[in-house]
């Protein structure tokens, strides 16, 4: 199905994406759920910890406290400084550099523990990011991630934006990393001891509106869709995310408190047949 695409250039149309807005404000909302996922992960101090598609850092900090030995690694020039900024200001000695989810410039089995939260699942290549967290992760090493589901709203909201400003033909849905079946296929016989839980965040906004104002101005993906409609549609598109917001809205008291469904996954690496 992905054999006719061209990551490369799928990637490059990402890094533009994710470097429009201010991905750094949207991270720093879903925060709690890095610091879910390191606990669930049982990290040592001390491990060596990988953070694969970083963005501004929330997991590799989240492990920073621990006491792991850090690195987070992204694509984004912009995101991976916000990161250092903030490792800095809490004195925590991560290391940001630059680099791929699908071609990790590290040896087979460098981490004791890989992570990735709600990052891996925008690789446009699925199949390769997942064979490169678990290569670099050494035998009997955690391999833990947090991925949108495609149920959930987070999963309602890409579908949404596609209706106005369709993918490219052919790209797997970043949200089927939130599918367990599909974990199990991307993993596959290389983990062992695999946990899946699903969990809730919870999105809170004075309006509908301002949920969607905040996501137009800070979240690349709508930032971007946003941008690649004529003026003249953009306002369906407003209106429609402002229904979404209200369809999904739990709250009672006149503000948003939205559910976002994610899937919590916490694995063993396998040791290599012999």
């Amino acid at each position: 199905m992905t054999t006719a695409l061209d990551f490369d250039a799928v990637k490059t149309r990402q890094q533009v994406t994710w470097a429009s807005g201010d991905y750094g404000a949207v991270a720093a909302l879903i925060h709690p759920i890095a610091e879910l996922l390191v606990t669930a992960a049982d990290l040592s101090a001390g491990a060596r910890v990988l953070d694969v598609a970083t963005g501004s850092g929330n997991a590799a900090i989240a492990a920073a406290r621990c006491g792991c030995v850090v690195t987070g690694v992204d694509y984004v020039p912009g995101l991976l400084e916000r990161g250092r900024q903030r490792a800095t200001a809490e004195r925590l000695p991560v290391a940001f550099v630059a680099g791929d989810a699908e071609h990790l410039a590290h040896p087979d089995g460098t981490f004791d523990a890989v992570l990735s939260v709600v990052g891996v699942m925008f690789a446009p290549d699925q199949q390769r990011a997942a064979a490169e967290l678990v290569r670099v992760c050494r035998p009997g090493g955690t391999v833990a991630l947090a991925s949108w589901t495609p149920q959930g709203f987070v999963g309602e909201l890409f579908r949404t934006v596609a209706r106005h400003v369709p993918p490219p033909p052919g790209l797997r849905a970043p949200v089927e990393w939130g599918d367990e079946a599909r974990v199990r296929e991307l993993l596959g016989g290389a983990v062992g001891d695999l946990r899946m839980v699903r969990r809730k965040f919870v999105f809170r906004f004075g309006t509908a509106e301002e949920f969607t104002d905040f996501f137009r101005v800070n979240y690349g993906p709508t930032v971007k869709a946003f941008e690649a409609l004529p003026e003249e549609r953009r306002p369906q598109l407003h209106a429609d995310l402002v229904e979404l917001a209200r369809t999904h809205n739990r709250a009672s008291d006149g503000t948003v408190r939205i559910p976002a469904e994610y899937l919590e996954v916490v694995a063993q690496r396998l040791a290599d047949p012999a």
